[in-house]
């Protein structure tokens, strides 16, 4: 049998678990449809989900689809917990992009659909919610048709929209209107159909026409949109029906090497690690051994797999599944599992987290706990960034947005028993290095007291580029454990510049190598103070980098968002002095009838700040959506951030911290 892996997708409140609801409702799966309202839900199982009715973490539910077993994957929707979808987008054969008949394209259907578009990952869109008040199907499609991509073709119509007698009808080939625009689509995109179409467009067949439709809508080339109601079922049945004819099933070899992803970690009722795999090709059996990520092979302890709606116990799972593996003790989100899959959209899809806050722990004695609590949570998501300042005696975490801190607030008391609190979230800034910069230590030159030397050069990188690490020195100069120590540390010293910033994009070249063999006494026992060790390359390598980034020189760059404002035209006056007090520059301003469209960038910092004053300022009907764009350098002086290592920029500090002495030896 096939398999599917299905992602359902959509902005928040769009109505993406009550689909899911009602797929596995019509499809036999559960006898009661489940509500977000009631917290009856079956994909939403955290307590807070319920309570709040969202969905927090991404939940994998199966049915079976006429030979085609499809792994529905529910996604947050959320802007705070976009890191969640990120991670399923990397696993998905297809998806169904949910949309509010009322609401339209809110700000997350644009991310979603440019990362969907960008992926190349088949989509249907279901335009949900015709039966509530105000809903107007025709209008949401000609808004994706503006704001999202000209590629769709509506595949039916709704009658008595806004209204609980809402009804939806599937166009066939006796509807000439639908035909035509099938025509239109799928020849732009076909040369062999518009070439028939222009001798004689007759003479396209409608089997045709959908074979052609199959075809570009696995390729991502067009995208489908449906319209119906979750709570009510209209349409949804036709929904299910381009479910199975449109979206292509899953592909892999069964027999060939095992090769897959770890897009997921949770914790199983004993704190075991789970890890969840998506299995492109291969074969996973119980007691098998499978490497996963650099760790060594480890051994499979227990197979669970999705099945009709519930987690079932499995001997084997095989290419195209999705199934949650016990033993892989070693296991991190984004591991390769056996052979690295060779897979479109492996990477960063979405903007990094702008903002920062500290956990404080209710009561001291707790900080122990709250720091191997968070380092679960951190698994499960690790753009987190958990960060503990020993110096400080501070624990912090990275956010999306305020959101997150209600769900790790709920998540520790209700599962670790750490109640906590938080400081004012900050912005994230980073460094990005302005010139070249080197420098160099030594072995038994004064004031280096470390036996190795070490030499760097720093440059800046293209944004976006990384951290990359180069020998510019022969690789055999050195034990090869040497060069593992210098890399690893650069890397761990770059989370902090000159002001505190993590250094996200620079090119470091290694210059000088130089080490003291190993030494021993004529009984033959080693004598440590005459022989370099990796710790020595490791300790000295921060103050080398360091003074080369100094003198290269950084500067401060903050998070900046775009954002699109919809106002009334009659406060436009007002409105801009507010923007320009908020560091806001609009740069396009466009008339709509009796409104204004103003598009502009803002610092993420002031974000919030704007969404509080808008409603005064535009009487509540400012309609405004942002998102990140870039870092932009900042103007006037450069924020700081308290060091939490051991201070390489002063020496002295530093030697006593790392060697308990300050000078040579």
């Amino acid at each position: 049998m096939k398999t599917l892996n299905l992602g359902i997708l959509a902005h928040v409140d769009a109505g993406k678990t009550s689909l899911t609801e009602r797929l596995l409702h019509d499809v036999g799966v559960t006898d009661q449809l489940g509500s977000v309202d009631a917290g009856s839900t079956r994909t939403d199982s955290l307590a807070l989900e319920r309570q709040r009715g969202i969905t927090i973490r991404s939940a994998v539910v199966s049915f079976v689809l006429e030979d085609v077993t499809v792994n529905l994957i529910d996604t947050p929707g959320h802007p705070d917990f976009i890191t969640e979808v990120e991670r399923v987008l990397g696993v998905l054969d297809g998806a169904v992009l949910v949309i509010s008949a009322v609401e339209g394209v809110q700000p997350q259907t644009r991310v979603l659909m440019r990362t969907l578009r960008r992926l190349r990952i088949p989509t249907l869109i279901f335009v949900n919610k015709v039966d509530r008040a105000g809903a107007d199907p025709e209008r949401v499609v000609r808004a994706v048709v503006e704001k999202l991509t000209p590629a769709v073709v509506a595949m039916g119509s709704v009658t008595m929209p806004g209204t609980r007698d809402a009804h939806c009808s599937s166009w066939g080939p006796a509807d000439a209107a639908f035909v035509d625009r099938l025509l239109d689509v799928l020849a732009g995109q076909d040369d062999g159909l518009l070439a028939d179409w222009v001798a004689d467009a007759s003479a396209v067949p409608y089997p045709r026409l959908r074979r052609a439709l199959a075809t570009q809508t696995g390729r991502a080339l067009v995208l489908p949109v449906y319209a119906g109601s979750a709570i009510t079922g209209a349409g949804v049945d036709a929904l299910i029906a381009g479910i199975t004819e449109l979206l292509p099933a899953g592909q892999g070899d069964v027999d060939a090497p095992v090769s897959g992803t770890v897009f997921a970690i949770e914790r199983g009722p004993a704190g075991e690690k789970v890890a969840l795999v998506r299995l492109f090709a291969g074969t996973i059996r119980v007691r098998d051994r499978v490497r996963v990520g650099a760790a060594d092979a480890a051994l499979v302890t227990a197979i669970r797999v999705a099945s009709l709606g519930a987690d079932v116990v499995a001997s084997s799972v095989g290419a195209g599944h999705i199934a949650r593996l016990g033993g892989l003790t070693e296991a991190r989100i984004g591991d390769p599992v056996g052979v690295p899959p060779e897979r479109a959209g492996a990477g960063r899809h979405f903007a990094p987290p702008t903002l920062e806050t500290v956990v404080v722990p209710a009561r001291p004695v707790d900080r122990a706990t709250l720091h191997a609590a968070l380092s679960q949570l951190a698994e499960q998501d690790p753009l987190i960034n958990l960060r503990q300042d020993d110096r400080q005696h501070e624990i912090s975490v990275s956010l999306y947005g305020e959101v997150q801190k209600e769900v790790i607030q709920a998540t520790l008391a209700d599962d670790f028993g750490v109640r906590v609190t938080f400081r004012e979230s900050s912005t994230v800034h980073v460094e990005r290095v302005c010139g070249v910069g080197e420098a160099v230590e030594v072995i038994a030159v004064a004031p280096n007291p470390f036996l190795a030397t070490v030499g760097l050069r720093v440059a800046p990188a293209p944004t976006g580029a990384g951290v990359s690490f180069r020998l510019g020195v022969e690789l055999g100069s050195m034990p090869p454990a040497f060069f593992v120590a210098v890399e690893e540390s650069v890397r761990r010293t770059l989370r902090q510049g000159l002001r505190g910033w993590e250094v996200p994009d620079c090119e470091v070249t290694m210059t000088h190598a130089g080490y003291w063999a190993r030494q021993s006494h004529s009984h033959g026992s080693f004598d440590k103070s005459m022989s370099s060790t990796a710790g020595d390359f490791r300790s000295l390598t921060p103050l080398v980098l360091m003074a080369a980034l100094t003198s290269a020189g950084t500067r401060v760059h903050e998070p900046v968002h775009r954002f699109r404002l919809e106002v009334p035209g009659d406060v436009l006056g007002t409105l801009l002095p507010a923007l320009t007090r908020l560091d806001a520059v609009p740069t396009d301003t466009v008339g709509h009838g009796t409104s204004y469209l103003v598009r502009g960038e803002i610092p993420a910092g002031l974000v919030h700040a704007l969404e509080r004053r808008l409603p005064a300022l535009t009487r509540g009907e400012g309609v405004l959506e942002t998102e990140f764009d870039r870092y932009r350098p900042v103007s006037g002086p450069a924020p700081t951030r308290v060091r939490w290592d051991n201070n390489p920029l002063d020496r002295k500090e530093y030697l006593l911290a790392v060697a308990r002495r300050v000078g040579g030896r």
